[in-house]
């Protein structure tokens, strides 16, 4: 169950905001009381009430909004459970102050947004002594790993126990934990109104992900990248596995650089199936590996890691026979002489994982490869390993090439109105194809078609690289088309559907 957060200034707008949630499917709703600008009217927001309701007046120690005295918002929680409210949310401070009454459920809550305590175990035996029908535990990660020790927790736990992580570091948990025993998980109205750090939209909780699907039985599976936020990669699995009706779930991992070996080691608790591998660890990901699937060490980068038949790990690269497709697609429809690379001349932008894996597939169907990128270390080093010429950055628009690549992340939403290669540098009859995908028509794709260059867009590759990875991951065909149709939806700026 998914319970969602309402915080409103005005009454009138958290009855009709319960009223949509209600008939958007919400079975409960969390009233937070401290948000309204005027003194709380229970009768108001509880009478014909369209869903049960846990009603939480937070203080300021708990980052709350509550700015009237502390008698005041004990005596407000106290007519709440007298008003017969289905939840009541209890700080574990003041859960002795406020005794059972009627049939008014009683979550003791502990909120920590400093930290994830060692003493996990401790602070919900201490809760489980306040009479609680639910215990609640929040907590800050500041490592992945923090996720396992809440999760491990609820797990174990003999008193219902809604436990996660908040911050970007633990917005997997929010979903896992439902795997894991909790009663239900917290969701905010939209993603422009988030009450706590990291929290889901009810949307996403449960259209994306599915929360009310899993169980213990329900396959994991994620991205792995710093930053994650931005990634439509949930989003197009997930869809995926809705399409085929598998008990499964797809979840965004952030893992700063430095901790990815000890996040990968301490997930195995998880039993996570598979990863998905992007910025910055597509490099380092290859020593968790065991065995390799294709050119992962040639390439000198792996964007997936899936388990073989004998449950050991396996890295791949899917990125390099994707684009090729997409390469070879583009000029075939395009109504090219010759829909080979061989011979074609070929400037690359970028030196990072997806221009490794391009550009050993570029040369080895025989183009004549140029790379370039901001970083000339990395040129010089990528360019080494694929006997190819390199370009200094700032005379990238000498280059004569035929097929122009961009692999380097400028243009990619927010910032939408930068192109890596500016217009008067572009040549008429040019294939420009940008790796970019969010958004599909990003501003070097724009000019390209104003210079009269034939273009390919990032949406393609992405989804032949996803569709790649889930044949990896599951063993059988991607439904690719219900891929598209979702990464299309997601990074459309008319949305299908409503926050």
């Amino acid at each position: 169950m998914i319970c969602v957060s309402i915080g409103r200034t005005r009454h009138k707008m958290m009855i009709a905001e319960h009223r949509a949630l209600a008939d958007k499917g919400a079975q409960l709703v969390e009233l937070r009381l401290d948000y309204l600008s005027r003194p709380p009217d229970l009768v108001r927001l509880l009478n014909e009430r369209p869903t049960p309701c846990v009603v939480t007046c937070r203080r300021d120690v708990d980052r709350g909004r509550w700015r009237g005295s502390e008698a005041q918002r004990q005596a407000l929680l106290r007519a709440a459970i007298a008003a017969g409210v289905e939840y009541i949310d209890l700080e574990d401070d003041v859960a002795g102050e406020i005794p059972r009454y009627g049939n008014t459920n009683r979550i003791i809550s502990h909120h920590d947004f400093a930290e994830t305590p060692e003493d996990l175990a401790e602070i919900h035996k201490r809760l489980s002594a306040l009479d609680p029908d639910i215990i609640k535990i929040a907590t800050m990660a500041n490592s992945p790993s923090d996720c396992v020790r809440m999760l491990k927790l609820v797990a174990s736990a003999r008193v219902p126990t809604v436990g996660f992580c908040m911050g970007e570091l633990g917005t997997a948990s929010r979903v896992l934990c439902g795997k894991y025993g909790s009663p239900f998980t917290y969701a905010g109205f939209s993603n422009e109104r988030e009450l706590a750090p990291g929290q889901f939209s009810y949307d996403e909780m449960k259209n994306v992900y599915r929360f009310d699907e899993i169980n213990s039985e329900t396959k994991v599976f994620g991205v792995l990248g710093d930053p994650i936020a931005h990634s439509f990669s949930p989003l197009v699995h997930n869809a995926a596995y809705a399409h085929e009706k598998m008990n499964c779930v797809y979840l965004p991992f952030r893992v700063p650089k430095d901790a990815l070996m000890t996040t990968l080691e301490d997930f195995e608790w998880l039993d996570i199936r598979g990863y998905s591998v992007t910025i910055p660890h597509k490099v380092a990901v290859i020593a968790k590996a065991d065995h390799f699937d294709g050119p992962v060490q040639e390439i000198g980068a792996a964007n997936t890691l899936f388990r073989d038949s004998q449950r050991s790990w396996c890295a791949s690269n899917t990125d390099m026979d994707a684009a090729l497709t997409s390469l070879r697609t583009a000029m075939e429809e395009r109504q090219f002489a010759d829909s080979s690379l061989q011979g074609k001349r070929v400037l690359l932008l970028g030196a990072g994982g997806a221009a490794r894996a391009i550009g050993l597939g570029v040369v080895r169907r025989g183009a004549a490869l140029s790379i370039t990128s901001r970083t000339s270390e990395k040129t010089a080093e990528l360019a080494s390993k694929l006997g190819c010429q390199k370009i200094q950055w700032e005379n990238r628009g000498s280059v004569f090439c035929d097929i122009l690549i961009n692999c380097t992340p400028v243009g990619m939403h927010p910032n939408v109105d930068e192109s890596p290669f500016p217009m008067h540098w572009l040549r008429d009859n040019m294939l420009v194809f940008d790796t970019v995908y969010n958004p599909e028509n990003t501003m070097l794709l724009k000019q390209a078609r104003e210079h009269g260059c034939r273009t390919v867009s990032g949406v393609e590759m992405f989804v032949n690289q996803a569709a790649a990875q889930f044949e990896r991951f599951i063993g059988q065909a991607a439904p690719r088309d219900v891929m598209r149709e979702a990464l299309r939806r997601g990074i459309s700026p008319v949305k299908f559907w409503i926050e």
